[in-house]
């Protein structure tokens, strides 16, 4: 998130995303699922943005995680599917340094679960320069940026799907999801706010892969196979030659690396020696 966040809502973001991959992953979702549970995160986000109690109750470390539960579900059972109810479910019972992050993470997994839907399409790349281009367009126009900060939401969609025609899908929802959810930032500060998000995602899906020499065509698609089915979505790989690496392949992916190199087990019983000594 590109807002700063205390030292609690920071890690709960972390543990947030987990949970959004594991509801990618594990209910195996198309680009239609995904984006649809993008629609249902940027609903409960809607929610505690113009709710205050129900911020507070969420974040509100005395409540046991069993209430916490019921409570979620009460609110929200019959409004968002199960994979979105599953996230808010887990996010309840995170600690967080103010309940205002709350609305800040949630609408960041929003942004990066339409993110997945766009990977899964094939599109990310698409969609980050889209997003990129309407965000130069609007805030250098006057006429652009007085049109979609007002209040007429009906009037703001249609002026959208105007000016993104052609776009793909997930960019036409993102820039409708950003002109109807200001909350009192900027032009600049909200789609950078998005592009910052679609960033975080995409970090998630591109495995940097060290190996000690080239790897064949077959061997990358057989790579890119597992690492597909590990993450639930496609993968792209960023090879990397590494004279260090005697043997194996070392995978990482954002701040998560799998290490199966010879080196990296050897200097593991190397320092398990030294412990027993």
């Amino acid at each position: 998130m590109r807002a700063h966040l205390g030292g609690s809502s920071r890690a709960s973001l972390m543990s947030a995303r987990a949970s959004l991959d594991a509801a990618v992953r594990d209910g195996q979702l198309d680009h239609i699922g995904a984006s649809t549970l993008s629609t249902q995160l940027f609903f409960v986000a809607e929610v505690l943005n113009t709710n205050i109690a129900v911020r507070r109750a969420l974040t509100d470390s005395t409540r046991d995680t069993a209430s916490k539960a019921t409570f979620v579900s009460e609110l929200f059972g019959s409004k968002i599917g199960q994979s979105a109810l599953g996230v808010i479910t887990e996010i309840s019972t995170m600690r967080w340094s103010a309940p205002k992050d709350l609305v800040l993470v949630i609408e960041a997994l929003a942004i990066e679960a339409e993110a997945a839907a766009a990977n899964i399409a094939g599109e990310l790349d698409r969609v980050e320069e889209e997003i990129f281009t309407a965000a130069r367009a609007i805030a250098g126009s006057v006429q652009l940026r007085k049109a979609l900060t007002s209040d007429a939401k009906l009037a703001k969609e249609t002026l959208v799907s105007e000016i993104l025609k052609g776009a793909s899908g997930s960019t036409v929802k993102l820039v409708s999801q950003i002109v109807n959810s200001w909350r009192g930032r900027s032009v600049e500060s909200a789609f950078a706010d998005y592009a910052y998000a679609l960033a975080a995602h995409r970090n998630r899906v591109i495995a940097l892969v060290k190996i000690a020499g080239p790897m064949s065509v077959v061997q990358q698609e057989r790579l890119m196979a597992v690492l597909n089915k590990q993450v639930g979505q496609p993968v792209r790989i960023n090879i990397e030659i590494d004279p260090h690496v005697i043997g194996g392949v070392s995978v990482k992916f954002a701040d998560e690396l799998v290490d199966g190199t010879v080196s990296n087990r050897l200097a593991k019983a190397a320092r398990a020696v030294v412990s027993v000594n």
